[in-house]
């Protein structure tokens, strides 16, 4: 999986946090009319970023735990959620989505901004999805969102940001063939001392076949999985390759 370094972490925390303030909301309200959610479960934030989806769960009394494999992503959420963790309430663990084990267990497990079609290919996908299971509850939730592959076919094309803080230029390209997206990020990141120090990141996104995530759900052993839309995640699509992004909400 990919891990980011300081300067995609810092621009992470600066500019894209606002995807997790969005989806916070309507992730709670759904797990709160769970069982799970009613008596409390703790949530895993998986790939947590810089902590600002675990900070919502944690303002509304949740223990969170969250995992990332960028330490630089997670000296920040550390940083976002320090309240939380001087009472133990919230914690941050180095660690891969595709393979990891916890002794923990949870209600919900969460992973949103399409951070798992950064995984490089469906082997990964499945190794995440039994990794998942094995720290959920029974009848615990399993929520993310995926790009598909309509929606990452707009990658294409060039977009460029200008600020006091930053400058920004991506530029996207999209590998039918390879079964991939890719979006190089650079630019110039202004430091404390008033010096710019540039910076460059290549992301891709995985195109998972939407038929692929159910049939790797249910095989790691979730007996409920549909697609659905942010707006009305409990409603499943008819057509969800139909959509540029879906929430996939699986149950154990």
């Amino acid at each position: 999986m990919q891990a980011y370094g300081e300067g995609f972490a810092r621009i992470y925390n600066l500019r894209w946090g606002g995807f997790a303030n969005e989806v916070a909301p309507r992730l709670r309200d759904f797990y709160a009319h769970t069982v799970a959610g009613q008596t409390g479960a703790a949530v895993l934030d998986l790939c947590c970023g810089t902590g600002q989806l675990a900070r919502h769960f944690l303002e509304h009394g949740y223990r969170v735990t969250g995992l990332d494999l960028s330490p630089a992503m997670l000296h920040y959420a550390r940083q976002n959620t320090c309240a939380a963790l001087a009472t133990g309430q919230a914690r941050f663990v180095h660690g891969d989505a595709a393979d990891f084990t916890l002794e923990e267990r949870f209600g919900l497990v969460i992973s949103t901004y399409d951070a798992l079609n950064h995984l490089p290919d469906l082997e990964s996908l499945q190794r995440c999805c039994h990794s998942v299971a094995a720290v959920l509850l029974e009848g615990g939730w399993f929520i993310f969102d995926l790009n598909t592959r309509l929606g990452l076919q707009r990658w294409g094309g060039v977009s460029v940001q200008d600020s006091e803080e930053l400058f920004l230029i991506s530029r996207g390209v999209v590998l039918e063939a390879e079964g991939r997206a890719y979006i190089q990020i650079s630019g110039f990141l202004r430091q404390e001392d008033g010096r710019y120090e540039r910076f460059d990141e290549t992301v891709f996104n995985t195109m998972f076949e939407l038929s692929a995530v159910r049939a790797a759900l249910s095989a790691a052993g979730f007996r409920y999985a549909h697609f659905a839309r942010l707006q009305a995640l409990t409603m499943p699509l008819d057509n969800p390759e139909k959509e540029g992004r879906v929430f996939v909400v699986a149950q154990k």
